[in-house]
């Protein structure tokens, strides 16, 4: 059995173990999950772009559009009882930011490099000074959000923080799942083939536009997903989720993981998430130096990511 064979059932391996074990977890430490989660989907989709040959610092457009699509459409377009349940507000977050990317996907699939970077940032930004200006939907201060249901289920209080947990488990396991097989297709496989050499991409009869625009449109759909996530395990949303830091955040988490794997996103936003609360907790004046450090020790000793670790000990097995 190949390694690329053994990653789906390690993937169900770990989803088991983290359905199981959640259950055990103090709130604290479900929440902290949840947030990992969450960003995991955005690191994800990025995975999907730097193995294409980009690198999009304007992923917050979409992690925060897909926050704000669905608690903004209960208030707005008035379906509480749909827009409450926590399996489709984030699933409303994803078609809405996955709808936003194909229209900017026309555009941006024909930009590489620093001018793709820039690019994508700037629309992010656009997003965020729109969203501090609109009071209807709460300006700088932005508005709590919160859940009733789950697929339609009532849920009792002291079941709603793990029925969440439980949610966004399961949905890292599908898109890592589904993008692990997608990127063992004839489109996943061209995917470092444009990133390597992009006119002998198009001698072989492909479009190098059709597949940056898809992924992108791919990793747009993860963003929403993430944020949708994310607002509801936090309670609250508000612009700073559109900002170029948390853009930013996501390419540090990138960066650490690395891209060998599916899973190495979701990891590295495990160890990030664990790093920043423990650093927030016991160096509240320099938790920035302290992942700084981290990065550093990373780009130093792994360049490849974290997840070289586990290509090197398979190449000695």
């Amino acid at each position: 059995m190949t390694a690329a064979d053994r990653t789906l059932p390690a993937l169900s391996l770990a989803l088991q173990v983290f359905l199981i074990g959640g259950w055990f977890l103090p709130d604290w430490a479900q929440s902290l999950l949840i947030l990992a989660f969450g960003k995991g989907l955005v690191v994800l989709g990025l995975l999907l772009l730097i193995r294409t040959g980009l690198v999009s610092f304007g992923q917050g457009l979409y992690y925060c559009l897909g926050a704000y699509a669905a608690v903004s459409a209960s208030k707005i377009l008035a379906f509480p009882d749909l827009m409450s349940d926590a399996l489709a507000m984030p699933l409303f977050g994803g078609v809405v930011a996955g709808v936003l990317g194909l229209v900017l996907g026309f555009l941006l699939a024909r930009y590489r490099a620093i001018f793709f970077a820039m690019l994508s940032l700037a629309f992010s930004m656009i997003l965020y000074g729109l969203l501090i200006k609109m009071s209807v939907l709460g300006s700088s201060d932005g508005f709590n959000i919160d859940y009733r249901t789950l697929a339609g289920i009532k849920l009792p209080d002291g079941m709603k923080l793990y029925a969440l947990y439980a949610l966004s488990t399961l949905l890292v396991f599908i898109a890592t799942a589904c993008l692990h097989r997608y990127l063992r297709s004839h489109l996943g496989r061209l995917a470092p083939a444009v990133r390597d050499n992009e006119l002998r991409v198009e001698y072989m009869g492909s479009s190098v536009r059709y597949v940056v625009h898809v992924n992108y449109i791919i990793a747009a759909v993860l963003a929403g997903v993430g944020g949708g996530l994310v607002a509801l395990s936090i309670g609250h949303i508000d612009p700073d989720l559109a900002y170029w830091t948390t853009s930013g955040e996501f390419v540090f988490v990138a960066v650490l993981g690395g891209t060998g794997n599916v899973a190495a996103p979701v990891l590295a936003s495990l160890l990030f998430e664990w790093i920043k609360s423990a650093a927030y907790q016991y160096a509240p004046y320099t938790w920035q130096m302290v992942l700084g450090i981290t990065l550093l020790l990373v780009i130093m000793f792994l360049p490849a990511g974290l997840w070289s670790i586990f290509q090197r000990r398979a190449r000695e097995a």
